[in-house]
């Protein structure tokens, strides 16, 4: 059969997903009266309450008796390790561009990606449908970018359509009749290359992505690269340096039909499947026919720039809501999650109760850790920390340097110039992208990003948008100023008391309701002033026999600050720690006991 492989990439929130289901639907791959979720390419929750991709998928549909194999790719640059995978399985991209954002910095670090990798791109400006729409432009802009991008002349030679996913029709020019997805079908079929293969040649498949099956045991995806492969066969996993890893049989060979996975006899070169049957070949790793010798070339992904310690629960309250509590299951869990995601590096620490994940930023561990909360685990969480590197020649110090590019109101220009400036953020561009809003672009320390998000958000009133990718690595630009406000510190174990959390009010803003548990060393609001505060939230009011107007009225509480988990991760301090259990997320010190806390301080100043 004809084949074609083609990967949809795109910014956060451009559409790609919802393009998929459109083709899904008008290539016939659902029955005219199924019923299909909204956006059903992204089946995982957190991609759904998110708006996001996270997971790469494979899907498949035919066109005129052409097989054309679409993956969705992640659009967000803490899941480049994905990307990067999905670009080796296919040969040809279509570049999603939203009609009124235009490319944005995942668009420009994805396209990047597959222009280096020699892939020819075909541009659907979407969403062309909208008021705002400004297609000519963004086609413009998509020139320049592939331009400063590099891209050869047979890659600037690129088609574009005219889309709306969400409507179902693209055209090659805004006049023509909008009455379908047949000229973006057609311009598949004539502009991507069928796969260059030979059918004939022994069996090898570079392993791109690794999921497990609670019935196959662990599901190797990939691109058959030569040769064919049929059920039962014996095949061989080879890594990167060519030494074999294992030998086992084929115990399923699984091809893609529309969103399901489904069992197949035979596979030949050129066509995407799953293979089960194997128990130590993992991601990157070359699978092939025994009496082959040398493994397929892996390209590499971009290093990891944020690392955490996630070690167990050990608070008063341990147990209670999770019941996935010991470092045992932990640390399983985890490698489990390194196996099947490159782009994540998991390692032992000193103490045996806690591990190192290190990730491509906060979003990608957060939704690691949100993953684990769900699946019933309890963790306590550190401060996210900066990896950096030594410069083999001078032996500088060097750092993660983000690219950030930021769409702002003009009025609030000058306070995010301001605050990213103290975080050490160097400005590169400003200009203004119409609609009174002004578009910067900054180079800035990955750690002066820790936390700021939130804060961008409050002072733009939420009407800002930002987005980051990794630059690289430059000298150590100095410290960046932290936190300035203490905290409120519980020094008793209950029930919070509705009185007491009243008189604290003037101390600062609060984290906890009336009746939550806290305990010895827990943090239950923010101080007002810069030192740390220890307080009694269970202190009762006093009963006496007086009765005096006024004196019984009724206590009236503002509500506490509820802190998501990467909120709450982005809040802490070095000295503090996140617990997470499936149902709560709460503050705390590192050392519950103030003597503890007291001995650890003096320490932490002798070292200094």
């Amino acid at each position: 059969m004809d084949i074609r492989n083609v990967a949809i990439i795109a910014h956060v929130d451009h559409g790609k997903t919802t393009l998929v289901d459109s083709l899904l639907h008008q290539s016939g791959t659902f029955r005219s009266n199924q019923r299909v979720a909204e956006r059903a390419m992204d089946s995982n929750d957190l991609e759904r309450e998110r708006g996001i991709t996270i997971l790469a998928k494979c899907t498949s549909l035919e066109w005129n008796g052409t097989r054309i194999n679409i993956v969705d790719t992640p659009g967000h640059a803490d899941f480049g390790g994905e990307v990067e995978r999905v670009l080796e399985m296919v040969d040809g991209v279509l570049v999603l561009v939203d009609a009124s954002e235009g490319p944005m910095p995942q668009t420009k670090f994805v396209t990047a990606k597959a222009l280096a990798a020699g892939l020819n791109p075909i541009v659907v400006v979407n969403k062309a449908d909208k008021p705002d729409a400004r297609c000519d432009e963004v086609h413009e802009e998509v020139f320049d970018l592939l331009v400063a991008l590099d891209a050869n002349e047979e890659q600037l030679d690129f088609p574009i359509l005219y889309a709306s996913a969400k409507e179902g029709w693209a055209v090659a020019d805004l006049d023509e009749p909008r009455d379908g997805m047949a000229p973006l079908f057609e311009r598949i079929v004539g502009h991507v290359q069928p796969p260059e293969v030979d059918a004939d040649a022994p069996f090898s498949m570079l392993v791109t992505l690794l999921d497990s099956d609670p019935y196959l045991g662990r599901v190797l995806t990939g691109r058959i690269h030569a040769g064919r492969i049929r059920a039962n066969d014996t095949v061989q996993a080879l890594h990167v340096d060519g030494n074999r890893i294992e030998q086992a049989r084929i115990s399923k060979l699984l091809g893609f039909r529309g969103l399901e996975r489904v069992g197949v006899e035979e596979a030949e070169a050129g066509d995407i499947v799953a293979l089960a049957g194997l128990e130590t070949a993992t991601v990157a790793d070359t699978l092939c026919s025994p009496d082959v010798t040398r493994a397929l070339t892996a390209t590499p992904v971009d290093p990891p720039t944020l690392a955490m310690t996630l070690s167990i629960n050990n608070s008063p309250l341990a147990g209670t809501e999770g019941d996935k509590v010991t470092s045992r299951v932990i640390r399983a869990r985890l490698m489990r999650e390194a196996e099947s995601n490159v782009s994540i590096r998991i390692s032992d620490t000193a103490d045996r109760d806690a591990f190192e994940i290190a990730g491509r930023g906060e979003l990608q561990l957060g939704v690691l850790i949100e993953t684990m909360r769900r699946e019933g685990f309890e963790m306590s969480i550190s401060r996210p920390r900066v990896l950096y590197k030594t410069d083999p020649d001078s032996g500088q110090r060097l750092e993660p340097i983000e690219e950030v590019q930021v769409d702002v109101d003009d009025a609030y220009t000058g306070v995010v110039v301001e605050k990213l400036g103290v975080r050490k953020a160097e400005m590169t561009d400003m200009r203004p992208s119409g609609g009174g809003k002004t578009r910067l672009t900054f180079l800035i320390p990955a750690r002066g990003l820790i936390g700021y998000h939130g804060e961008f958000l409050t002072d733009t009133r939420g009407t800002g948008i930002m987005h980051q990718v990794f630059h690289g690595y430059a000298p150590y630009k100095g410290a960046i100023a932290g936190r300035r406000n203490g905290v409120l510190i519980s020094m008793v174990n209950g029930d919070a008391v509705a009185y007491a959390l009243w008189n604290l009010e003037e101390r600062g803003p609060l984290f906890v309701d009336p009746g939550n548990k806290v305990y010895e060393g827990m943090i239950i609001g923010e101080h007002s002033r810069g030192a740390d505060l220890i307080v009694n939230p269970l202190k009762a009011k006093q009963l006496t026999n007086i009765r005096a107007a006024g004196k019984d009225d009724a206590v009236r509480l503002t509500p506490p600050r509820k802190m998501t988990l990467e909120d709450a991760i982005a809040y802490i301090q070095d000295d503090e720690l996140v617990e997470v259990t499936p149902e709560s997320i709460r503050l705390r010190k590192r050392h519950l006991d103030p003597h503890e806390r007291k001995r650890a301080e003096r320490k932490a100043e002798q070292a200094a």
